[in-house]
């Protein structure tokens, strides 16, 4: 285990959106050189806004994980790689495959057989999903679980992830997947459903518009806040026990989403619920129930999720109604 990331060279692909740009602001606070190499592309929710602050301490490439050449250049003397750039909405994929293949495993090839040919690789750190088990067969999720994905996504999600291991061994190069659950925070996109739903309804309730809850809304899911992510990442980055594992990273809660949403009306203090039917190809790839372990993860670096889901929301809610304009377009 190196005791921090101090002074070094990292690179954060798909940077400027959720995760990637909260991982950013936490390295520059630890003094790291932070690259972010991100493609820019519509509905991923990438945003200038998110690197308000540290934006002159930080190096933003324009790049895609699909150019090779350009991702070669970014990742030249890096000691870390943390791989967040992906197509991730589960929708998307079903009606874009081909879309989701190019980014999600072509990008991933492409970085991976970068590392297989330099002198010197970094560590890479990748963001795996929860979308890469499909309708659990037991309680909580762990890492031996059967992975059944239910759409493209999840099945691109779990081979990139499979990549990464593999070239990780073959080539010897140190590298890490944490499977993340359904994460909410600050600089989430807020614009639409295809993901980071939890911020798209904060938006709904501000907007007093209706929140729409497909079914009965007794389906469950592990919700898990940016800030023990971002912690999550930043000691997979660090700490040589991770090395060529996988984890699930979540809150080990199991929450009801309707009782999201109603924690989400509470915070906000205002809002609507409006249930309607399933759409059927959503229905078709919606997991009823989802909740983790976090024991493995807990074990080998002592990480254990800090903020809970009121509190959680709470200060989302917070940081939307300080940074209003930045994250809403009406």
């Amino acid at each position: 285990m190196i005791e921090s990331l101090e002074g070094k060279e990292i690179l954060i692909t798909g940077g400027l959106g959720f995760i990637g740009s909260n991982l950013a602001h936490r390295l520059v606070h630890e003094k790291a050189q932070v690259t972010i190499f991100d493609a820019m592309l519509d509905p991923y929710g990438w945003n200038r806004a998110n690197v308000k602050g540290v934006e002159d301490r930080i190096n933003i490439i324009k790049g895609d994980v699909r150019d090779r050449t350009a991702l070669k250049k970014a990742m030249e003397n890096k000691d870390v790689v943390y791989h967040l750039a992906a197509q991730v909405g589960r929708e998307i994929s079903m009606e874009n495959p081909y879309l989701d293949t190019e980014i999600n495993c072509t990008g991933t090839l492409n970085l991976v057989q970068i590392c297989a040919e330099m002198q010197c690789p970094p560590r890479v750190v990748y963001a795996g999903s929860r979308g890469q088990i499909g309708e659990p067969v037991y309680l909580p999720v762990d890492e031996d679980h059967p992975t059944l994905p239910t759409d493209v996504y999840g099945i691109n999600k779990l081979a990139a992830e499979k990549y990464i291991l593999l070239y990780g061994h073959v080539y010897g190069f140190p590298a890490v997947s944490l499977r993340l659950n359904n994460a909410y925070g600050p600089r989430c996109q807020m614009q639409h459903g295809f993901y980071g739903i939890l911020n798209w309804f904060i938006k709904n309730a501000m907007q007093e518009k209706p929140i729409t809850v497909y079914g009965d809304g007794l389906q469950t899911r592990d919700y898990v806040y940016i800030d023990d992510i971002v912690q999550a990442f930043y000691l997979a980055g660090i700490d040589r026990r991770t090395d060529q594992h996988v984890y699930f990273i979540g809150s080990g809660t199991e929450t009801k989403f309707l009782d999201m949403v109603k924690q989400v009306i509470k915070s906000v203090g205002k809002g609507e619920i409006v249930h309607v039917p399933f759409p059927p190809q959503r229905e078709s790839i919606d997991i009823r129930k989802f909740v983790v372990t976090i024991e493995k993860f807990h074990q080998h670096t002592g990480w254990l999720p800090r903020v809970d889901l009121e509190s959680g929301i709470e200060k989302t809610v917070e940081f939307y109604r300080q940074f209003y304009p930045d994250y809403i377009r009406d």
